[in-house]
C-alpha cells in the first residue's frame, strides 16, 4: 500500500494496541510506550492517545496528556505580564509523542500534536488552562515544537505555548 493511501485513525490505549513492536527510536519513548503507558492510563496518571494504521492496526504513533502547572516564575515575562500574582497556574502537559520510525516523513507528529491541541482547547471549556506544556526529549524535539509557537521556559526542554495562540492555531487553515 502506498504512503499516501494509508488510513489512520485514533483512539485511547487501550489493551489490544500492540505496543511491544513500537519504536522511535527513542528508547525513553519506547521504553514508557510499551512498559509503564498502560498503567499510567488505568491509574489516571496520563490519558494515552494513539495513532493506528487501521487496515494494519499497526501504531504508528502516541502521545500523553496529564494535568500539571507551572509556576508563574518560569513563564517568559512576555506572557506572565498580564497574569494575576498566583503562584501557579494551570496547565496540559503533553508529556511524551513519538511516531514510529516505520512511519516517519508522512507528518503524523504533527496530526498526534495537533490532535493534542484541540484536545487541550475543548478541555479548557470545562477547565481553566493557561497553556499546554510539553517536555521535549531532545533538541530534534525542541526544534519541531518551536515551529509551532512553543516557547521556552527555564528550563530549555519544558516548552509552554499559550491556549490563546493554540486558539489561534485551530482557526487557522492547517
Amino acid at each position: 500500500m502506498s504512503e499516501s493511501s494509508r488510513q489512520f485513525g485514533l483512539r485511547a490505549l487501550s489493551p489490544d494496541h500492540n505496543r511491544e513492536q513500537f519504536s522511535s527510536g527513542v528508547e525513553p519513548l519506547d521504553r514508557y510506550f510499551r512498559q509503564q503507558a498502560g498503567q499510567d492510563r488505568r491509574r489516571d496518571i496520563a490519558q494515552v492517545w494513539v495513532l493506528e494504521e487501521l487496515e494494519s492496526h499497526l501504531v504508528a504513533g502516541f502521545y500523553t496528556l496529564s494535568a500539571a502547572e507551572i509556576d508563574l516564575d518560569n513563564i517568559p515575562a512576555n506572557l506572565s505580564r498580564r497574569l494575576p500574582r498566583y503562584p501557579s497556574v494551570p496547565a496540559l502537559l503533553l508529556g511524551r509523542l513519538a511516531v514510529d520510525q516505520r512511519f516517519r516523513g508522512q507528518g503524523l507528529g504533527r496530526i498526534l500534536l495537533f490532535d493534542a491541541f484541540r484536545r487541550t482547547c475543548d478541555i479548557s471549556e470545562q477547565a481553566g488552562i493557561f497553556a499546554l506544556l510539553v517536555d521535549a526529549k531532545d533538541d530534534e524535539a525542541v526544534t519541531f515544537y518551536h515551529r509551532f509557537g512553543f516557547e521556552p521556559t527555564d528550563d530549555p526542554n519544558r516548552l509552554l505555548i499559550p491556549l490563546s495562540r493554540l486558539r489561534e492555531l485551530m482557526r487557522a487553515p492547517r
